[in-house]
């Protein structure tokens, strides 16, 4: 889920920059300080978007800059348990498949697709029923619940949030058409 937040955090301003100590070089350097940033609190800090107050600034021991600490709005995305995302597959691997949600990615593992049963066929990065001949590869948007989150604040990448598929109204996006055009192909008969 996407939330703008108001948060406090501390910055350096370097001194080439102290003569121009604006609401937009500390909105900057809060960028490159936090965007991309997990923290379990807010979640993943998506963009920096505006500075409300710079307080003071404070010099350190034998450190250069000068630090303010600054209450600003940043975008945050932070995935909640039981939550229904739409994503788009980034990787098809043997045990599953990786979804991007947002900044981050989500695993729907193999057990977690189908009733069905998938074989991963590497050659062409998917994975297929033999049944159905339904098929999941890179670039086909899902839906999806989130089941499991584990948040890896020092090491946002390592952060695992796993996913399902298997309920209804969940799964490939065109495999929700397919079924809802069944239904209604019965419903007219």
């Amino acid at each position: 889920m996407y939330k703008r937040v108001r948060l406090r955090d501390t910055v350096e301003v370097p001194p080439r920059h102290l003569a121009d100590v604006s609401p937009e070089l500390v909105r900057r350097l809060l960028q490159d300080k936090l965007e991309g940033r997990m923290d379990e609190g807010v979640g993943s800090v998506v963009s920096v978007t505006e500075v409300h107050d710079i307080g003071d600034g404070a010099v350190l021991p034998n450190r250069p800059g000068v630090y303010y600490e600054a209450e600003f709005d940043a975008v945050t995305f932070d995935p909640q348990m039981q939550e229904v995302v739409d994503g788009e597959v980034v990787e098809v691997v043997n045990f599953g498949a990786f979804v991007g949600i947002g900044p981050v990615d989500g695993l729907l593992h193999v057990s977690q697709i189908s009733d069905e049963y998938l074989a991963y066929d590497e050659e062409g990065q998917q994975l297929a029923s033999r049944d159905s001949n339904r098929t999941l590869g890179v670039g086909d948007s899902v839906r999806a619940r989130i089941v499991t989150k584990s948040i890896d604040e020092r090491n946002p990448r390592d952060s695992k949030i796993g996913l399902t598929a298997k309920q209804p109204g969940l799964g490939k996006h065109g495999w929700l058409e397919e079924d809802r055009q069944r239904r209604e192909a019965q419903a007219g008969d």
